[in-house]
């Protein structure tokens, strides 16, 4: 019964924002370790160089 009483400390605010943070940080982690970040990269790279006319 504590846990039911002391609900509101473990679903606060800042701890749902803590575990969106990590879960957030973890995701970019494994996308990386997918070499998903060269792939961004590189439209992001192509997307500014098509707006500006360079490209």
């Amino acid at each position: 019964m504590d846990f039911y009483k002391n609900r509101k400390r473990w679903l606060s605010r800042s701890s749902l924002w803590l575990w969106g943070f990590l879960a957030g940080i973890l995701f970019l982690g494994i996308g990386s370790a997918r070499g998903q970040f060269s792939v961004m990269w590189r439209k992001a790279v192509m997307i500014c160089m098509e707006c500006i006319g360079i490209g």
